[in-house]
């Protein structure tokens, strides 16, 4: 399955866009955490896990999809929410903890939901496969269309809740994809030191399911292999298992010295950024000159900075809101 030359371009529009914002909010990030860093300091507190390098996973599957389609992402959710259409104003200001934000502040980047285009995620290991199941239960149960798409790392890979959702997902022929993100490193724990199989999309074999590997990170491989999985599943075929090999260019979190990497490797990784590798694709395809990717990344820049613009500018709940929408 090949992209159209408008989903190439959308595809790299997302990744664009993706970046700008994790480049950005890096920044926003420390202010206020030096020269001591203090993770409660500055207008973002808390953890901040970027997701550079691992945009072709977010934009290869979510081309395939629309308002209607569930997505569950991870921790690490920015790229996956740009490319399923999560509003963005709304996503940054909170981010921001702002009461502009899609959930008034309450939830911060971990527990971004936005269900005009059925996006969720959490900042639990493993935790989108379940709900993804269930979403895909409830669509094929009720006789309604749309697929679930679960979106996990490679160490939630070797959690209970894996092999329990994928069990019941081919038991019943769900519409649903796992959509492993193989960046090699659970936190600072080597694939290799944690897992006992070389590649988990070898574990769909234990589950009567296909399991497909995507190697070097490559935005059309996704793309491919998405949209065969994809449509299995709207065709009533059950689940897929996919595992992409990415890459993680920050730390596991802003404030992670990164020891536990090989020297070098980080290099390495940068020498083959998916974002200057696509683009420079496009371009050889005739796609893209100069020109008109100046004009595309200035577009998607401003777009992320009138996002940053609106969350700095939006105000904070009033204390009394802390005892809004919970369960007493």
């Amino acid at each position: 399955m090949q992209p159209t030359n408008d989903q190439r371009l959308w595809m790299y529009r997302q990744m664009v866009t993706s970046r700008h914002l994790e480049e950005c909010i890096e920044t926003i990030y420390m202010e206020g955490k030096t020269p001591v860093f203090n993770m409660a300091k500055g207008p973002i507190p808390g953890e901040m896990h970027l997701s550079n390098g691992q945009e072709p996973c977010a934009v290869g599957v979510c081309a395939h999809l629309d308002a209607e389609d569930v997505v569950v992402a991870t921790h690490r959710p920015h790229h996956i929410a740009v490319a399923k259409g999560v509003d963005l104003n709304a996503m940054v200001a909170e981010i921001f903890g702002k009461a502009g934000g899609l959930s008034g502040g309450r939830g911060g980047h971990m527990h971004i939901f936005d269900p005009s285009v059925n996006f969720s995620c959490s900042g639990i290991i493993g935790e989108s496969l379940g709900p993804a199941a269930g979403a895909a239960l409830s669509r094929k149960m009720q006789g309604k269309p749309g697929v679930a798409v679960a979106f996990l790392g490679e160490g939630a890979a070797n959690q209970g809740a894996f092999h329990e959702a994928l069990n019941l997902a081919s038991v019943w022929q769900l519409p649903v994809v796992f959509v492993i993100e193989d960046n090699a490193w659970g936190i600072s724990v080597a694939k290799q030191a944690a897992t006992a199989v070389p590649r988990n999309d070898l574990r769909a074999s234990g589950y009567n399911m296909p399991g497909v590997h995507v190697a070097d990170n490559d935005v059309e491989g996704v793309f491919a292999a998405a949209g065969e999985a994809i449509a299995r599943a709207r065709d009533g075929q059950g689940p897929t298992l996919i595992e992409i090999e990415t890459s993680r260019l920050a730390g596991h979190f802003m404030g992670d010295s990164e020891d536990y990497r090989p020297e070098g490797e980080k290099a390495g990784l940068q020498s083959r950024d998916p974002i200057p590798r696509y683009r420079q694709a496009l371009i050889e395809a005739g796609l893209l000159d100069e020109a008109a990717d100046t004009a595309l990344v200035d577009e998607a820049h401003e777009r992320v900075e009138a996002a940053i613009r609106f969350a700095r500018e939006s105000d904070f709940l009033p204390p009394e809101a802390a005892l809004e929408t919970v369960f007493v």
